[in-house]
């Protein structure tokens, strides 16, 4: 069996572990580093398959975590986007209120958005949003002129480029299968070779609560797969959207809920709405592991959170089966469109902590000791700010390394 020595491996060539690859070269530049990954490619899930969209910061707590890096990883991407031709391009959405009930929800989304430090943001009316949207019918909006789109396969595809310019080594579809600690190294196991290194960071995202495991970590949260599935637009009826248009956000759910985006390779999405995959990696409805299945289903928290919002986890299935009720969703904010206008899209499956109550967290989680160091939630906006995340984890790194 092959046999290669490191300073340090970052497991998962997804957004923030190349960003983070990318941060520590630049901070110890004679850091003879790897980036490990099972798939044959980077950005292969999360990153790959979300919906490309760069976010502002608006929605997130300020002060928390997703806050300061969503802003602070916002300036590093676009810096980085510029400087290598990433495509990408800051459009701008609109955050819409169709009824009256939610107009309390929006205003409290502008007050974050103020108080994480976003500029220009401004209320519209349904005349002033009609002429950024057109077809859009509200009761009023938040106009967010920072969102923006981007190729984020394309980013990491420059990111590795960048990486191994630098002397980085990328081992690429290799299944990591154990790993054993000793005080001064850690053995990975692959499938067909062995990597020794004195220190290990967790990127592995869907996985990433079993790596830590592995690493002799012990938690009190599980990771679950929640897939998102989108539609697209037939080309003709791509005039209905000129921008990103996002509905107000249950507050109950990290997620955003369905909404329009313009995307960087063109093409216009909806989606995603968020129900529970039947394996981490289930980006079909009917993509099943049983040992995966058990696991998901027989955690405590995933029960306890069906418990909670069974009711909204019921609204989601029924747009996962019914084109029709996932169109009546996106009605409600473009009344024009109708499923005819729309044809099966990818699909995307997101990483959740949750932990033993069936709450799910909300922040970036990082467990670290003196050897490993573990991202062990990192949802949305996670790819925005992996420069930031990564910038977190170096510090992190430096305590340990130095």
């Amino acid at each position: 069996m092959e046999s290669r020595s490191f300073d340090l491996v970052v497991c998962g060539a997804g957004a923030t572990g190349l960003a983070s690859a990318w941060q520590i070269k630049r901070r110890f530049p004679d850091l003879k580093l790897a980036v490990v990954d099972k798939e044959n490619s980077v950005a292969a899930h999360q990153t790959g398959n979300n919906s490309g969209v760069i976010h502002s910061g608006i929605y997130y707590k300020p002060g928390g975590s997703k806050a300061i890096n969503c802003r602070k990883g916002y300036l590093y991407l676009l810096d980085f986007c510029e400087k290598y031709n990433v495509p990408h391009e800051v459009c701008g959405k609109v955050i819409v209120a169709s009824k009256e009930e939610e107009l309390e929800g929006l205003e409290q989304i502008m007050e974050r958005g103020r108080a994480n430090g976003l500029s220009g943001l401004r209320f519209l009316n349904p005349e002033e949003t009609k002429k950024i949207e057109p077809f859009v019918d509200c009761v009023q909006s938040i106009y967010v002129p920072q969102a923006g789109i981007i190729d984020y396969k394309a980013l990491c595809l420059e990111l590795q480029k960048q990486l191994e310019d630098q002397g980085v080594s990328f081992f690429l579809g290799d299944k990591l299968r154990d790993i054993k600690r000793s005080v001064q190294r850690l053995d990975l196991y692959f499938e067909n070779k062995k990597i020794e290194s004195r220190f290990l960071i967790n990127c592995a995202g869907l996985y990433s609560d079993q790596l830590a495991k592995k690493c002799g970590f012990e938690i009190d949260f599980r990771i679950i797969p929640f897939r998102g599935e989108y539609f697209e637009f037939k080309p003709e009826f791509e005039y209905l959207v000129k921008h990103l248009i996002y509905p107000v956000p249950d507050p109950k759910f990290p997620f955003l809920g369905v909404h329009f985006t313009r995307m960087q390779l063109g093409g216009i999405e909806a989606g995603p709405n968020a129900v529970l995959a039947l394996k981490r990696e289930g980006y079909k409805k009917f993509d099943f592991k049983l040992s995966e299945f058990i696991g998901i289903m027989g955690y405590r928290g995933t029960m306890k959170l069906g418990l909670k919002h069974w009711k909204k986890g019921l609204e989601e299935y029924c747009r996962s089966f019914s084109k029709k009720a996932f169109v009546q969703t996106l009605k409600k904010m473009i009344p024009a469109v109708h499923a005819d206008m729309f044809e099966q899209g990818g699909s995307g499956v997101r990483a959740q902590a949750i932990d033993k109550n069936g709450n799910l967290l909300d922040d970036f989680l990082i467990l670290a000791d003196e050897q490993v160091i573990n991202l062990c939630n990192a949802p949305s906006p996670a790819a925005t700010s992996c420069f930031a995340i990564g910038e977190m984890l170096s510090e992190q790194f430096e305590k340990i390394y130095t």
